[in-house]
């Protein structure tokens, strides 16, 4: 795979040579020619030849088995695996800044779902023709995050939903017959657990409450689990309601209640994955990935053959979890359309998401592969993701999504730190997102 696989460090000389040309031009009064886009997504994707697959690495090398079948298959549409940086800001900056000067070095990219309204607003990728993935095998929460106004814009590669870990063998011993569902219920369960001896020094709950996008993960499923929403379908910011209030006052009044561990202020995943594998905690919202090392018998995890796992909770029932996850799109400014779009519908089908498992944890947008027998075996959280997945959200589908989870960050860490009252967070941040929103 080495001859099919560029680095973003290389690509920086390209796009500043390319950046240095289009800005001399534009000083002279000129232009370079630039493709035009088709008013109709079906004839836009012409074009057959190699094209590029722009991504942040694959640690597992899974997505580099799917490039490597196609290209055997294909040798005169071979694709070029450009790897971009782990930093997810740094990976959005190179994509913008290739689409903004309409090179035609990147082919198909892999999107973080929060990125397709900004990009499909910007016309930075193609719509997609109704067919070009199997949407009614796939997870509906996965699709619609794949959407801009209602237009398929990007191909569900995986996903990602919450989990609440729990330790079952602390909620048999204090005779708490099932694992929490709603908020209420968690914290009646952990009076009677943190009152046993084996319980001693432990705290109830962490989430991920540090200033970051964490922290606009775990604010969103507040609301939304308490029946709100942070912005409605248009993109209008809704955090002035009682549902709202509800949402963020589970978080500020599980600081002052002691519910959560004072660090948890600070906690990221990683964090919250250590604690809850140390036993420091007895209920822990985290992803999917920390399932392995909370799980691993080398004596590292102190909870291995020790915890549970379901849904988390919400206020009058399961909470609702914020939806993870990739989309692969097409670029409107790569010559081998067709190619583009074939490679996608290859990479993304149902027959590559099984193969990948091999090597792979992501969770794939098909919701048969949670229930199929072999995959379950060999990660038995799968059904609880799942249930956890169907019922899920997107965070703000928004175009400024930068700005608005920075606002989102801001006023809900100035609540749950005790900067500001719930109200008057709100109230802030609702005049911020409106003010974003009006752009």
């Amino acid at each position: 795979m080495r001859q099919r696989r560029r680095t973003w460090q290389t690509l920086l000389t390209t796009t500043a040579l390319v950046t240095a040309v289009a800005t001399g031009l534009t000083a002279c009064g000129g232009s370079s020619p630039q493709p035009k886009a088709s008013s109709s997504p079906a004839a836009a994707f012409e074009g057959k030849g190699p094209i590029n697959y722009v991504s942040s690495r694959d640690a597992s090398g899974a997505a580099n088995k799917s490039i490597e079948e196609w290209n055997a298959a294909h040798p005169d549409e071979k694709v070029t695996f450009i790897e971009l940086p782990d930093s997810a800001d740094q990976q959005r900056q190179q994509l913008i800044q290739n689409a903004q000067i309409k090179s035609d070095t990147f082919s198909v990219l892999n999107l973080d779902v929060v990125w397709n309204s900004e990009f499909a607003a910007n016309k930075w990728v193609l719509p997609l023709p109704a067919d070009a993935v199997p949407t009614d095998k796939m997870i509906p929460a996965t699709v619609n995050a794949a959407k801009y106004r209602d237009t398929l814009v990007g191909a569900p590669y995986y996903t990602d939903g919450a989990l609440f870990y729990f330790r079952q063998d602390l909620l048999t011993a204090a005779g708490v017959a099932a694992p929490p569902k709603t908020w209420d219920e968690m914290k009646d369960a952990c009076k009677k657990i943190l009152a046993l001896p084996e319980a001693a020094g432990m705290s109830c709950y962490a989430g991920q409450f540090d200033k970051n996008e964490a922290l606009t993960v775990n604010f969103s499923e507040a609301v939304a689990s308490a029946g709100g929403s942070v912005v409605d379908a248009d993109g209008k910011p809704t955090v002035d309601t009682p549902e709202a209030k509800k949402g963020l006052s589970l978080l500020v009044d599980g600081f002052k209640e002691g519910l959560f561990p004072s660090d948890a202020i600070t906690y990221l995943e990683e964090q919250g994955r250590r604690a809850f594998q140390d036993g420091k905690l007895v209920f822990l919202r985290n992803w999917p990935f920390v399932y392995a090392s909370l799980s691993a018998t080398d004596g590292s995890s102190k909870v291995a053959g020790k915890f549970g796992i379901t849904s988390i909770p919400g206020t009058d029932g399961p909470g609702v979890s914020t939806l993870g996850g990739r989309n692969l799109a097409v670029s409107p400014f790569t010559p081998n359309k067709a190619t583009a779009l074939e490679f996608i519908k290859f990479f993304t089908s149902e027959e590559q998401a099984r193969k990948r498992l091999e090597l792979s944890s992501r969770a794939p947008a098909y919701a048969d592969l949670y229930q199929d027998q072999a995959v379950v075996a060999k990660r038995p959280f799968f059904p609880n993701l799942l249930e956890s997945l169907q019922n899920a959200q997107p965070r703000p589908k928004v175009v400024q999504y930068g700005a608005t989870t920075k606002a989102i960050q801001e006023e809900a860490y100035a609540a749950i730190t005790g900067q500001k009252t719930t109200d008057a967070a709100l109230a802030d941040m609702q005049s911020k997102l409106k003010e974003i929103s009006s752009k």
